[in-house]
């Protein structure tokens, strides 16, 4: 499937009129930007082949593995062109990054299991040059085993590795030498944390590992870095432009003469010739991306629109802007009316208006409406407030529940609805439910039965949510499950037409004007962009549908990030009373507060997320000189 979620291009760096040298000027590795993954995964590919085909040494070939998601793609890749005989593997030898210490190379969350799994099941290479390192080993026969396994590993004639979100490489985290040699190490706090995912739960989550060193991996002849999403921005702009610092182990790699970063445009979002690209050459000055370089220029000299003077664009490389779009303060008044047409209170158009200026148009009206919502809290936690205006300005409203979300259920939640119910006379299977709890496997997948209780509490709980907001639940509430998803793990499947069937079915069946999808421009093998991807796919498959061609699509955002006000084409205001509207319902997914499973980084409750981003949203739009509003939520839109 081709990767469809990538905002609409619109202006920036003029690349085919700038020379290399300029372009890639802020940058101490060179670094490969791609519209897509599925794009960056084939030419690394390309790279991968090449090498291995071209190499005439007597020896075997040395490949260096890192696991992850971010390399899944390349590895797939990678098996397809073995099939088809563009490239064999019998004289290549392998040898991975890390593992988790102690774990059995049968057990799926061990590293030694995923790079079977993912790539060398699916080719031709023979099993005395797979090298991959042993966690099964005693810890007295560990140190010895690393130094055999670091004077194998070095020197390897590729290294593909991707990174962690705070520039981690393998198992070196913070603070890490750069002479640093194959070892073990203890999991950071916060490594673990993201682990407890994958191995349900932090009583089975290791807190060892062992990992190729700093030394090591800069020991390779030459290093492809890869990085996908919007998640890794941060962390590739350290790699790519900042100083070597321990503490962003990958920018110790700045000193290999032979590296190479490829990342897609949503991981390449910060870096200077994507982020502030008039610092970097000239530009294609669109209105959208004007008023992007406007809204950067009021944030840094700390005033509204209005007021920024033709010395504040001169003195901040924005000559250029004067230069093709005229006079300071006719860019300024532009400018603020292009903004200040983003705010309405009518996301679904306002009947009998003059809707020259307005993001959505008066007609039809009322509209037909699906939002796609990846797990059965989203909605609302992310688009709460336009969801509940829609159902009030009497839109025909659908909310499409992706996933099951039955994963993120803990099994004392799914004994107090047992218990509930037997307290009120709907019949005793405490005992039955609390055995198969007891009866997991650890690391395996969750029994079906137990899932299927997990899904049935968070089915009614989104339903509860969308009673709140005035939706009819049994009419207007769809669950997909889609087949992905319904792995009883935390790695899902591959999408397939059996996902992009289900959603096609629902898109022919409401004939929508407005499709609400979330904008998760961050892993691509993520769940929320997995389904993202697939309701892209079906609008394709429909495209010439005549109900598709009327039908616009918005982005939303998540509880973790906002949009750009730069990128905005809609912003709906909230008034307090929709504010206290929007967190009682996200108050209904009773199994997600609190004590949410997976709740990231940010410990916060999700209401509290939610709240905050909207409520710095509309003081944003505050202090660019807008009306002020309590809280705001913001839409792109894609088409």
């Amino acid at each position: 499937m081709i990767s469809r979620t990538v905002l609409p291009a619109d202006g920036g760096l003029k690349e085919n009129e700038t020379p290399y040298d300029i372009i890639h000027r802020f940058e101490k590795i060179p670094t490969k930007v791609y519209a897509t993954d599925s794009e960056a995964v084939k030419a690394v590919a390309d790279r991968v082949v090449a090498a291995i085909n071209e190499f005439d040494e007597e020896r075997n070939f040395k490949l260096g593995l890192a696991t992850g998601r971010t390399p899944v793609g390349l590895y797939r890749e990678l098996a397809q062109r073995c099939g088809c005989g563009e490239v064999s593997f019998r004289k290549v030898e392998v040898y991975s990054l890390d593992e988790f210490y102690p774990i059995a190379p049968k057990e799926q969350q061990s590293r030694n299991w995923h790079i079977h799994e993912e790539l060398i099941n699916h080719i031709d290479i023979l099993p005395e040059n797979v090298h991959l390192i042993d966690a099964e080993l005693g810890k007295d026969e560990l140190e010895s085993y690393c130094a055999a396994y670091d004077k194998a590993a070095s020197g390897v004639d590729m290294m593909i590795m991707g990174i962690g979100e705070k520039g981690q490489i393998g198992f070196n985290e913070l603070d890490v030498n750069v002479k640093s040699k194959t070892r073990m190490v203890k999991l950071s706090h916060n490594t673990r944390s993201v682990l407890t995912n994958l191995f349900f739960g932090d009583g089975n989550t290791p807190r060892m590992g062992i990992t190729l060193g700093i030394g090591t991996v800069l020991s390779a002849k030459q290093i492809v870095l890869m990085a996908w999403g919007e998640d890794k921005a941060w962390t590739v702009k350290q790699i790519v432009e900042g100083e070597r610092n321990g503490n962003v182990p990958a920018s110790l790699l700045q000193e290999h003469n032979n590296i190479a970063v490829y990342v897609d445009e949503n991981a390449a979002s910060m870096l200077t010739r994507r982020e502030t690209p008039w610092l970097v050459g000239s530009c294609e000055w669109t209105p959208k991306f004007v008023r992007k370089a406007v809204v950067w220029l009021c944030e840094k000299v700390g005033k509204p629109i209005l007021k920024l003077t033709n010395d504040d664009y001169l003195e901040n490389s924005l000559g250029e802007l004067l230069e093709e779009k005229g006079t300071y303060d006719q860019i300024n008044i532009d400018v603020f009316n292009d903004l200040q047409h983003t705010i309405t209170g009518w996301p679904g158009g306002k009947p009998n208006a003059d809707d020259s200026t307005r993001p959505v148009s008066s007609t039809p009206f009322p509209k037909r409406v699906i939002i796609f919502s990846p797990h059965p809290d989203d909605d609302v936690i992310s688009m709460g407030g336009t969801f509940h205006r829609l159902v009030k300005h009497g839109h025909d409203v659908h909310v499409a529940y992706e996933t099951s979300g039955n994963v993120a259920v803990y099994d004392d939640v799914v004994l107090q609805h047992i218990d509930t119910a037997m307290e009120i006379g709907y019949g005793d299977r405490y005992e039955e439910v609390k055995s198969i709890i007891a009866n997991k496997v650890k690391g395996q997948p969750e029994p079906r039965a137990l899932l299927n209780l997990k899904g049935a509490i968070r089915r009614a709980e989104a339903k509860a949510a969308c009673r709140s907001l005035g939706l009819n639940d049994r009419t207007n509430c769809h669950f997909l499950n889609l087949p992905f998803y319904e792995t009883g793990g935390i790695k899902k499947g591959e999408l397939s037409d059996a996902d992009y069937d289900i959603i096609v079915d629902l898109l022919r069946k409401v004939k929508p004007h407005q499709v609400y999808v979330a904008g998760d421009l961050t892993d691509p093998h993520g769940t929320h962009r997995l389904c993202t991807e697939a309701v892209f796919e079906a609008l394709e498959r429909t495209k010439d549908e005549e109900w598709n061609k009327e039908c616009h699509i918005w982005l939303y955002r998540g509880a973790w990030q906002e949009w750009n006000l730069g990128l905005v084409d809609m912003a709906v205001p909230l008034s307090p009373e929709e504010i206290i509207a929007k967190r009682h319902a996200i108050y209904r997914h009773l199994s997600q507060k609190d004590i949410v499973p997976f709740p990231g980084a940010d410990k916060r409750e999700f209401w509290q997320r939610a709240e905050d981003r909207t409520q710095n949203t509309a003081r944003l739009y505050d202090a660019l000189g807008m009306a002020e509003y309590q809280a705001i939520e913001v839409f792109v839109k894609m088409r």
